[in-house]
C-alpha cells in the first residue's frame, strides 16, 4: 500500500506541525498532493481507468478549494506551501 500510517504521519509532521494535527489546511493539501502524484503515475500506465481519473479530478478540485482558502487566510503560508510542494499557479 502506498499510503501507510507512517507516511501519513510524516506528511502531517512536515506540513501540519505535528503528526496528530491532521486537520490543518497545510497538512491536508500536502496529503492531497501526495495522493494526486500517486494517481497520476497510475494513470500513466492505465490510461483507460476512468474511475481513477474521476477520483483524480475530484482530488484536484478539493485541493484547489483548500488552496484558495489558505490564500485568503494567510498568503505567506500559501506561497511557502506552493514552493515546497512544487504546485503550479
Amino acid at each position: 500500500m502506498y499510503l501507510t500510517k507512517e507516511v501519513k504521519a510524516k506528511i502531517f509532521q512536515q506540513h501540519g506541525g505535528e503528526a496528530k494535527n491532521t486537520g490543518s489546511t497545510e497538512g491536508q493539501i500536502a496529503l492531497f498532493t501526495h495522493r494526486i502524484n500517486h494517481l497520476t503515475g497510475h494513470l500513466k500506465n492505465n490510461h483507460k481507468d476512468y474511475n481513477t481519473e474521476r477520483s483524480l479530478v475530484r482530488l484536484v478540485g478539493k485541493r484547489r478549494s483548500l488552496l484558495d482558502y489558505l490564500k485568503k487566510k494567510d498568503i505567506v503560508k500559501y506561497r511557502e506551501l506552493i514552493i515546497d510542494l512544487n504546485i503550479r499557479k
